[in-house]
């Protein structure tokens, strides 16, 4: 078995969200807009081991599509407005055509798609 060769980036993003359809008591407080450092890393598999993508290259691509996707001038910080961990990641993972995608609030709790 032939091993696969991923790049990885990691992006720490100021942003907020809220979770309008939150029907749990104890954290009911989610239901405001409420920020975030988002931790998101992603990986992307490549084709061989020269740079077939470049790294930061690709991390400024990633962080370019959030600011212009996402980017709230007044709050002057990311917007995702009622996208959870889970769709944010999903996003991306598209986007990009990544291997995998992990968006975590405050590098604890999120989500990874694959």
């Amino acid at each position: 078995m032939e091993a696969k060769t991923l790049i990885v980036v990691n992006i720490i993003a100021e942003g907020v969200h809220q979770w309008k359809d939150c029907d749990i008591k104890e954290v009911e407080y989610l239901l405001n807009l409420h920020r975030h450092n988002f931790y998101i890393n992603v990986k992307k598999e490549v084709s061989h081991d020269d740079r077939d993508i470049e790294i930061i290259k690709f991390k400024k691509q990633i962080i370019n599509y959030l600011h212009k996707r996402f980017w709230n001038l007044e709050m002057q910080l990311l917007d995702f407005q009622l996208l959870s961990c889970e769709q944010i990641a999903k996003i991306i993972y598209k986007e990009f055509d990544c291997y995998s995608v992990e968006v975590l609030e405050d590098n604890e709790n999120g989500a990874i798609v694959l």
